[in-house]
Formats: C-alpha cells, sequence, structure tokens
C-alpha cells in the first residue's frame, strides 16, 4: 500500500454546526492540538466571518498549533476571505476555503444567480483569495446534485485563478458509493494529477463513510472528516471509520495515530455534548482494541485508552 490519502478535520467547523453544539476558543485550541497530535493533514478551525468570537478562535488555534495546516472557511464574498486569511495569518501553513453553491436548485432559490454569474464570481474571488493565502481550496458546495459538465466548468475556473484543492461535496448526503465514486473519479481525470480532490460527505442516508471510501478508491487525496461523525443533520463522515477502513482494506495510508482514536473520540464526545452510542463503530470499548490490534499491531491496541 504506496497511497496516502490527507485527513481534513473538520470537526471545529462543519462539526460545530450540530445542533446545540458550541466551542469555545479555548475548546478549539485544546481540541486543535489533540487532532495535531494524532497527525490530521489540515484543521479547519472555523468560519470567522460569522463571527468575532469565531475569528479569535481561528487565530488563536493558528497561532497554538505547528506542523499542520490551518484552515478558514470563507463563502465567495471579498469580506469573508479577508476575514478568513486575516484569521489564519499566524499560522505555519494557512490554507483560505472558499465555497460556492453550484447546482441549479441552489443557484436559483438560495443565491438567486445564473450559471454564468456563478462562473464570474469563481473566478473573481478565488484569484482574490491566492492574493491572500499561498494556498486555496475551492469547494463546488452540492456538487452531487450540480450538473457534470457545469461543474467541471467551474472547477476549472476555480483552477484556472489559483485553487490547489478542489472539492466535491455531497453536501444533502444523497449519493450511493458507485455514484460518488464515479464522480469524484471524474473530478480526478478532468483536474489533473497537479490539483488535490477532495470528498467531503453527509451521512443523510447512512453512507457517507461507504461514500468517502469510495471517493479515495476513485482518485481522491483528501477526505473531510468529523471526530465521531458530528455535523449538520445526520453528522459528516467520521474520521475513525474512515481511517481504520482505508488502513484495514490496505486503501491508502492516512498518518494518524490510531492508538489516540478512543482519546479522542472520547474528548470530542464530552466537550460537544454528543455521547458516542456504547454500540458504536470502531470507538466503542469492546471493538477498539481488536479493530487497533489488526490496524497498527498488537503494541498499540495494549495502549491505555
Amino acid at each position: 500500500m504506496e497511497r496516502t490519502v490527507r485527513i481534513f478535520d473538520t470537526t471545529l467547523r462543519d462539526g460545530e454546526q450540530t445542533p446545540g453544539v458550541h466551542f469555545t476558543p479555548d475548546c478549539k485550541v485544546d481540541t486543535a492540538e489533540r487532532l495535531a497530535a494524532f497527525g490530521v493533514a489540515a484543521i479547519e478551525a472555523g468560519f470567522p466571518v460569522s463571527s468575532p468570537g469565531d475569528a479569535e478562535a481561528v487565530r488563536r488555534v493558528a497561532q497554538a498549533v505547528r506542523g499542520v495546516e490551518v484552515v478558514a472557511l470563507a463563502r465567495c464574498r471579498a469580506r469573508d476571505i479577508d476575514a478568513a486569511a486575516d484569521a489564519v495569518a499566524p499560522a505555519e501553513h494557512p490554507v483560505i476555503h472558499v465555497f460556492l453553491a453550484t447546482s441549479d436548485i441552489h443557484l436559483r432559490d438560495k443565491l438567486s444567480m445564473t450559471r454564468a454569474e456563478a462562473v464570474r464570481v469563481i473566478g473573481e474571488m478565488v484569484r482574490y483569495a491566492r492574493n491572500r493565502s499561498a494556498d486555496v481550496e475551492f469547494s463546488a458546495e452540492d456538487a452531487a446534485r450540480t450538473d457534470p459538465i457545469f461543474l467541471k466548468q467551474c472547477f476549472a475556473t476555480a483552477i484556472d485563478a489559483g485553487a490547489n484543492r478542489v472539492n466535491a461535496p455531497d453536501t444533502v448526503g444523497c449519493m450511493t458509493p458507485r455514484e460518488y465514486g464515479a464522480l469524484i473519479g471524474d473530478v480526478v481525470r478532468f483536474v489533473g494529477p497537479d490539483v488535490i480532490v477532495s470528498a467531503h460527505c453527509h451521512d443523510d442516508m447512512g453512507m457517507a463513510v461507504a461514500n468517502t471510501v469510495a471517493a479515495v478508491e476513485a482518485g481522491a487525496r483528501q477526505v473531510e472528516v468529523t471526530v465521531n461523525g458530528i455535523g449538520e443533520r445526520a453528522g459528516n463522515a467520521a474520521v475513525e471509520a474512515v481511517a481504520v477502513a482505508l488502513e484495514l482494506k490496505g486503501i491508502a495510508h492516512t498518518g494518524v495515530d490510531l492508538a489516540q482514536i478512543t482519546d479522542l473520540s472520547a474528548h470530542v464526545a464530552r466537550v460537544s455534548g454528543v455521547p458516542v452510542a456504547p454500540n458504536r463503530a470502531v470507538v466503542s470499548d469492546d471493538q477498539v482494541r481488536g479493530i487497533i490490534q489488526q490496524v497498527a499491531g498488537p503494541s498499540a491496541a495494549a495502549r491505555p485508552h
């Protein structure tokens, strides 16, 4: 197994969209340090323009953690991008994550925007973000319901404007693994090897982990996940299940320390107030030792969890 996939953890951003969940700045810093020790490649720390408090929390995370990318989310608006850039400026590896909805239903009913207007805005705002950061990711919100030809046009525009990562999220969790794998494979072939293709799956039909694994098999080099699968509605793909599946099935290395999974899971359950079910995959007490022993070896399974 030679492939490596980047773990982009969005517990502190998308995970915070779980109803009733709010992370204080101190909590975000503490959790970010744990995620960095766990070995994730990127930590999406928040959405700075949403509030002064979140901007401060992202800035503190950017100051605190090293050896990992710190990402801030921004809509395709200059004000959002400025807030994101300012917040992640202290980071060793800052990233601005710009998004715009691209499906016809979102363009019509949420943004009141035509396809042509969307392409223009993507080009202008990704270019604006690229002037503020060396690394820019563009997400086509609701990519799963976007016309495939138009989706490629949006990605081509973003790449031409300076994005070096593109994300094709299943925003409403409506795809099966076969469908999502085909979508990601098509995007991977289209953008070529110089651009990282990212997968971001929601669990509305219970397939977020399976869809994420299918995306990696189809060529995705980054997966966007949360600890315990927390997130809006039914949640996101769970980092613990994705990491174990990729390692155990020999699909790709993730770079994370699987022996830390239960401690990290327990921490996020405690600070989020969202408990872990006793029969939850991977992180429940009666499963974790056997799984870790299979993936990381007997010495790892013997460590206290």
